[in-house]
């Protein structure tokens, strides 16, 4: 058998369906959602599918140049082949997270390729399945949803952040859940805080009984992290905007996060993933791989890896999605009781519905700024677009 072809399916993905559930910034990503998946053709009739994030618009240019790599080869060789396209891209210097986009969704097309050859699911090609039922969190901003989350069986739900972190929205959702249902804070800018902030915001999280306080601090120095790591008692989690095992060394090495999350679509492909996974095992820290912004076929890769390492926490998921989401593949995962079951089928498990992934062509696969509203930035500064910003009106932002 003989890789034939690399095609690319490029998609708008649109806002989520109920903005009133949502803050502005986070309801629809500000028109910069895209989706880019991949199939790869076999001379033999068989194909693979997968997913890229890590700007997508960008990594479809990168894939178009890793076909010429690839066509002519036998894809049963998933490893030497990765390593191909990982060389492949070095003049161009480091692996970044277009790079790194790249090879995971041609990793994840590879092993869809083998299962189905084989007629097994990828899971059982990785040594079989610790667990058949993956648990998730989602997220939630407003009392029904946290309800609604609940009532889906879910045990864990997740409140995301840019910029100021509200206190009253994380005491109401303690209040709404009670203390069964684990909580996780998500604090990521921009604006980013500084380390001096993020350490007082965490002070003020711990009676929370987080089930962890994500990406404080900008993750460009890892010092930030480390000096919050060193003053809170709350667990860290980080480690989504990073690729392969390089990216995330250091989190893991250092002790930095006690949850590592490395996106599904960026972090290098399946076979990094687990490597990943691996590293973290011996410093008792857990992988709940980030999917916040990514599509269903990178979903189901997810499932397979969290399937078959030991130390998995929770998959991030977003119930409450664009209704899209649900019609560009098949089959469709569905929540049962708080978890999403092992996909049963040869490979990965799913297909591309490409006449509908055709409706949504990209218009724009970049962050327009935020609405000056003082929950990104201090009010009035946000057209200044600075990183790392100190909070003001200190007593009413870093207090509960």
């Amino acid at each position: 058998m003989k890789i034939a072809g690399v095609n690319t399916y490029l998609m708008q993905a649109g806002a989520r369906p109920d903005l009133t559930r949502a803050m502005g910034a986070d309801a629809d990503f500000r028109g910069s959602r895209c989706w880019l998946f991949l199939e790869i053709e076999t001379d033999e009739g068989i194909t693979g599918v997968g997913e890229c994030s890590g700007w997508p618009r960008a990594v479809e240019t990168a894939i178009t140049d890793l076909s010429h790599v690839l066509v002519g080869q036998d894809p049963a060789h998933i490893d030497r082949l990765w390593a191909q396209c990982y060389r492949a891209m070095m003049g161009h210097g480091l692996t970044g997270t277009v790079g790194a986009g790249a090879l995971s969704g041609i990793e994840m097309a590879l092993w869809d390729i083998k299962g189905k050859l084989l007629g097994a699911p990828v899971w059982q090609l990785l040594g079989g399945a610790i667990r058949e039922r993956i648990p998730v969190y989602g997220h939630a901003h407003t009392a029904d949803e946290a309800l609604a989350l609940k009532d889906l069986g879910y045990s864990a739900l997740k409140t995301p952040f840019t910029g100021i972190v509200d206190f009253d929205r994380i005491g109401m959702l303690r209040d709404t859940v009670g203390p069964e249902i684990d909580i996780a804070v998500d604090a990521h800018g921009p604006s980013w805080m500084s380390a001096a902030d993020a350490i007082l915001v965490g002070r003020e999280l711990e009676p929370y009984d987080l089930l962890f306080y994500e990406d404080p601090v900008p993750p460009e120095n890892l010092d930030m992290l480390a000096r919050v790591r060193d003053h809170v008692a709350v667990p860290l989690a980080a480690g989504e905007r990073v690729g392969t095992v390089h990216g995330c060394r250091d989190y893991i090495e250092r002790d930095l996060v006690d949850v590592i999350q490395p996106d599904t679509g960026r972090g290098g492909g399946i076979g990094q993933m687990r490597k990943i996974a691996a590293m973290a095992e011996p410093h008792g820290i857990m992988l709940a791989p980030h999917s916040g912004s990514l599509g269903p076929v990178a979903e189901f890769a997810a499932l397979h890896i969290m399937a078959t390492v030991p130390n998995a926490l929770l998959l991030e998921r977003i119930e409450f999605d664009w209704p899209g989401r649900y019609e560009v593949v098949t089959p469709v995962l569905k929540v049962e009781h708080g978890c999403l079951p092992l996909p049963t089928a040869p490979g990965l498990g799913v297909e591309l519905v490409k006449d509908e992934i055709a409706k949504y062509p990209v218009q724009r696969n970049v962050t327009m700024p935020p609405k000056d509203d003082g929950r990104a930035y201090v009010a009035g500064t946000a057209g200044e677009a600075v990183h790392v910003q100190t909070r003001r009106a200190r007593a009413r932002t870093l207090r509960r």
